[in-house]
């Protein structure tokens, strides 16, 4: 039987995806099978329900064989979506474009079927509407927003433009990152003289040898997956090859750099800000960032601007005092009188290492994987009353363990982690929806969570071992610390979800400018002293982080945090502008755009070469296009909310378990604001913020 059709709940329950039977050639089938079931269900709902009907009995009649319908769809294509990201072949890639399409021309139709717009009116006009519980309202409200953002309101060749918009949008953000991938691990550096690669750390060393024996070359072979990128940009002596790997990262899929043209996405980028632009219209807004906002916290699009104009007020002077620093450390203790971008994270990592006494790699031998994961599940267990435990499962490579979480003996969700980079696999760091928690017809399905990382994997060298003989394992920085932290605060928002209503579950639901929330408070437990404790240990003698080097990590907190934060508002405020901009940008306007950008943000200017919007995953391959802000307005709400954590008490159970019912628990069942004040007792406030950056309020 096909592998994608054997899901539906709830004859199935928690039954998860069959990675080890799952092949491309199912794909065809099974899109079929489950369009075809919601086409029944569809009919099903249109029948009349009866004029005297109540909000519940309309509810049951219309909402829940949709949702049926939708759930099976969505768990059979997220397995589908979730391989094309992590494992790629082009057998998937084959089946997965036209799944795509006819996925969004599905979609794409239902927000624009007039008779189920009125008949999910009909349950927001019952009189008994109220009667329904929050969820349930929530999610109609929801469903008539998405109509209206849908084109319900569109007919003849509006409607139809709309949905060939949509359809051509999910395409184009599709080729966006197959472009990218491919031009990733079309570039690789074969080096024969290991002189070329003094100052890079053995690790990395060692994963660059492994490389070249795996493409029967000697030496060693450096790609452009970001480990690799990092300890080249950030270790290397030679400036040469510190250059070199700049230009061919920072120009990837664009017509600059040593692949010029062969993967370009800028037509891509193009066609999309121009189709975004008709669709906005079409649906009455003046702009794709007005448009934007109708699904998030913040009121209009002057209100997103000025929060980010504020924000570069207090950044860019420390900015620039910070560049100023690594300028004159650069000339009198490098001798590099010119500070280039492709010096800027070597010089820093030397400033702070005569600075602050340390450098990250001293930190990396006290971060092993597998002791950070049992950390962090430690840290959980603490703040939240969760255990975790690993359990044996079906996945899609070696490296991905699957497990459960437990409260009060029982378990109540689970979650796959994909640790490590690897050819094939999406950059970057992200969660996805495996399973939405579900309960029908007395059975209760659980909620599932993808979690991606990209970390440098173990040394696979033979001769990588301790003293013991074991193999060494994965060793992490603390940016990656961070970074694992991160996404299972995602996760966690999905998993401790108790809204049985999957449209407003978990992270469904949820404004996008509030969506990093639960993701960004978890962060901050690696900046805690007892925290760290519980994370950190010598990989080979078992030894704790010692205290001198947990005080300068702790120090080290704000080093350099005003160039981040200008960097982050460099990507906010460029983003925000090309969707704010009528008529949509040309190419080249684009780069203009940013080019002014960056005349306000940026200290330090890159060459004009430099293509950084064609690996912009984040708004043209991703959900963040007009709301990369979202990243700094939820650090304001997650730096006042942890800041709700008593200073003497960084595993406070009554605050964790207040910031579970009232903020993870509630998912997008309610506003995120309401949710926000039901846990902190009043509104965000920005103070928090400032102070983690070393900024004055």
């Amino acid at each position: 039987m096909n592998s994608l059709l054997t899901n539906r709940f709830p004859e199935r329950t928690n039954n998860l995806p069959q990675f080890d039977r799952f092949t491309p050639p199912e794909v065809p089938q099974a899109i079929e099978v489950l369009l075809k079931r919601y086409q029944s269900a569809l009919a099903q709902v249109l029948e009349p329900a009866g004029s005297d009907a109540s909000a519940a009995e309309l509810y049951a009649h219309i909402a829940l064989p949709l949702e049926q319908a939708d759930d099976d769809l969505s768990c059979a294509f997220s397995t589908i979506e979730h391989l094309h990201r992590v494992c790629d072949t082009e057998a998937l890639r084959l089946v997965y474009s036209p799944a795509l399409e006819q996925v969004t021309e599905h979609s794409s139709a239902l927000m624009q079927n007039h008779e189920l717009f009125n008949a999910v009116s009909q349950i927001a006009n019952a009189a008994d509407f109220a009667a329904l519980s929050r969820a349930q309202r929530t999610a109609v409200e929801h469903w008539l927003r998405d109509f209206r953002l849908g084109g319900v309101a569109l007919f003849g060749e509006q409607a139809t433009r709309f949905r060939e918009i949509s359809l051509a949008l999910s395409q184009l953000s599709t080729d966006f990152e197959e472009a990218l991938i491919d031009a990733t691990e079309a570039w690789k550096k074969h080096i024969t003289d290991d002189r070329a690669l003094t100052g890079i750390p053995n690790d990395a060393r060692a994963r660059f040898q492994a490389g070249a024996n795996a493409a029967k070359q000697s030496g060693w072979l450096i790609g452009l997956d970001y480990p690799s990128y990092a300890a080249v940009v950030t270790y290397a002596q030679d400036r040469s090859l510190r250059e070199e790997i700049y230009t061919a990262y920072s120009t990837r899929a664009s017509d600059q750099g040593p692949n010029a043209g062969q993967f370009d996405n800028g037509p891509k980028i193009e066609k999309m800000l121009a189709l975004k632009l008709e669709a906005a219209q079409l649906l009455g807004f003046e702009n794709v960032a007005t448009e934007s906002l109708a699904t998030k916290m913040a009121s209009d699009p002057n209100r997103v601007m000025q929060f980010l104009d504020d924000l570069l007020r207090q950044a860019r002077p420390a900015a620039e005092a910070e560049l100023a620093q690594l300028r004159d450390f650069a000339a009198l203790e490098l001798a590099l009188p010119g500070l280039e971008p492709w010096d800027i994270a070597f010089v820093s990592e030397k400033y702070k290492a005569a600075k602050l006494g340390f450098d990250d790699e001293q930190l990396r031998p006290y971060f092993p994987y597998p002791y950070v994961l049992q950390g962090l599940f430690t840290v959980l267990e603490r703040v939240f009353g969760i255990q975790v435990r690993q359990v044996e499962a079906t996945v899609w490579h070696s490296d991905v363990g699957y497990f459960e979480l437990l409260r009060d003996g029982g378990v109540i969700a689970s979650c796959y982690i994909d640790p490590f980079a690897r050819p094939k696999k999406r950059s970057g760091a992200w969660m996805d929806v495996c399973r939405s928690q579900r309960r029908a017809e007395g059975k209760h399905r659980r909620p599932v969570a993808y979690l991606n990382c990209n970390f440098a994997p173990p040394a696979q060298n033979e001769t990588d071992q301790n003293a013991a003989g074991e193999a060494t394992p994965a060793l992490l920085t603390h940016d990656d610390v961070v970074t694992l932290f991160h996404e299972f605060g995602h996760g966690l928002h999905h998993m401790l979800s108790e809204v049985d209503v999957p449209a407003v579950g978990g992270i469904q639901g949820v404004e996008w400018d509030a969506v990093e929330l639960p993701s960004q408070f978890l962060e901050n437990f690696c900046w805690q002293s007892e925290a760290l404790d519980l994370l950190s240990r010598h990989h080979e003698t078992g030894a704790a982080l010692p205290a001198q080097l947990k005080a300068k990590l702790l120090a080290s907190k704000q080093f350099h945090s005003g160039l981040f934060l200008v960097r982050q508002l460099e990507f906010a405020l460029f983003d925000f502008s090309i969707h704010l901009a009528v008529p949509a940008p040309s190419l080249a306007q684009v780069h203009e755009i940013l080019a002014a950008v960056r005349a306000r943000t940026s200290v330090l200017l890159p060459p004009a070469w430099q293509r950084f919007p064609h690996s912009f995953s984040h708004i043209f391959g991703g959900g963040y296009g007009a709301g990369y802000y979202s990243y700094l307005w939820a650090e304001v709400l997650s730096a006042d909310a942890f800041a709700a954590f008593p200073a003497s008490a960084t595993f406070d159970r009554e605050c964790g378990e207040r910031f579970r019912k009232e903020v993870l628990s509630a998912g997008g069942a309610r506003p995120a604001l309401e949710s926000f004040v039901a846990f902190r007792g009043r509104e965000p406030e920005v103070a928090a913020m400032l102070k983690s950056y070393g900024l004055a309020a």
